[in-house]
C-alpha cells in the first residue's frame, strides 16, 4: 500500500451542521497526497451520514467511531495511531483552512527545514455567521526562540495551523490522555524539546469563535490544566514565574460573577492581545 505524504486528523463530535465546510477545505487544496481520518466522538446528531455521504465522494476518506464518548485527547490519539503520512495535520470540526496552498506551503518548508519538528500559522477569528472578529498573526510566535519565550503563557502553536511530523509525535506518545483539556498545549510543549517550531506570518485558517468554545466551566478547567502543564515544564521553557502568576490570575478571575465577567471579557481580551503582541 502506497503511503500518503499526509495524515489529516478530524476529530468531531454532533458538529454535523459545521464539518463539512472543513472538509471541503481540505478537498480544495492545491496538494492532494493525503488522507483524512475522522474519529467520531460518539456523536448523537447525523454527523455518521454527513461522513459517509462524504466517504461515497471521496476515497481518502476513512471513518473511525467510537461507541462512546471519551474526550478529545483520546479521539485525536485513536487517528493519530491510524495514520501513515509522514507528516500529520490537524484540523478542528468548526474550524476550516483559509487558502487552498496551505499544505503546499507547510510541506515545502518542513521538507527543506530538517531540524523543525513542526509549523503552524496565524488565523482569522470569525462568529458563527461567517463574520470576521479579529486577525491573530503575531510577529512574536515566528520563530522558534520567539515561540519558546511565550511558551508557558499559552499555546503558541494554534492546533488546526499544524502540520508536524509523525515520527516526533509517536517519539513523545502523542497526547497526554491524562488531560480533558489543554492537551494541546501540552503536546506542543513536549515537541519542542525535541526540535524547532515555527509560524509562518500569514492567515491559514479560519477560526470559529462561537458559544462551543466559551463555556465557562470548560474554562476553568482548561486554566486548572494549564497550572500542571506549566508547573510540569517549568525546567525546560523561560518566563516560569510570570507564566504561572498570569494563570493563577485567569483562574481567579473565573470564580467572579457571571455579570462581571461579561462586562470585563472585551476588554480583558484587548489587553492581552496587546501585551502578547509586544
Amino acid at each position: 500500500m502506497i503511503k500518503p505524504k499526509v495524515s489529516i486528523i478530524l476529530a468531531t463530535r454532533n458538529r454535523a451542521r459545521l464539518v463539512s465546510k472543513a472538509i471541503q477545505s481540505i478537498l480544495d487544496q492545491f496538494f492532494q497526497d493525503w488522507e483524512l481520518i475522522v474519529i467520531d466522538d460518539a456523536s448523537e446528531d447525523n454527523t455518521a451520514e454527513v461522513i459517509r455521504e462524504w466517504q461515497r465522494k471521496d476515497k481518502r476518506i476513512i471513518y473511525l467511531r467510537n461507541e462512546k464518548q471519551s474526550g478529545i485527547s483520546k479521539t485525536s490519539n485513536k487517528g493519530f495511531k491510524k495514520a501513515k503520512g509522514e507528516y500529520i495535520a490537524i484540523i478542528d470540526d468548526d474550524d476550516y483552512w483559509a487558502l487552498p496552498d496551505k499544505l503546499e506551503r507547510q510541506i515545502k518548508f518542513l521538507d527543506t527545514h530538517l531540524d523543525y519538528v513542526g509549523v503552524g500559522s496565524g488565523l482569522i477569528v470569525i462568529d458563527e455567521k461567517g463574520k470576521e472578529i479579529t486577525r491573530l498573526l503575531k510577529s512574536k510566535v515566528e520563530t522558534d526562540k520567539k515561540i519558546r519565550q511565550r511558551a508557558l503563557f499559552a499555546n503558541p502553536m494554534a492546533n488546526s495551523t499544524t502540520l508536524f511530523r509523525r515520527r516526533t509525535a509517536e517519539k513523545i506518545g502523542f497526547n497526554d490522555e491524562s488531560f480533558s483539556y489543554a492537551a494541546d498545549w501540552e503536546f506542543w510543549l513536549k515537541m519542542g524539546k525535541e526540535g524547532k517550531l515555527y509560524n509562518i506570518q500569514d492567515y491559514l485558517i479560519y477560526y470559529l469563535m462561537g458559544p462551543q468554545s466559551t463555556s465557562f466551566v470548560k474554562q476553568r478547567q482548561h486554566l486548572r490544566n494549564g497550572i500542571w502543564i506549566i508547573r510540569r515544564y517549568k525546567n525546560d521553557y523561560p518566563n516560569f514565574k510570570k507564566a504561572i502568576f498570569s494563570v493563577w490570575l485567569q483562574y481567579i478571575y473565573t470564580f467572579m460573577p457571571y455579570s462581571i465577567r461579561k462586562r470585563l471579557n472585551p476588554f480583558l481580551s484587548h489587553l492581552k492581545k496587546i501585551i502578547f503582541s509586544s
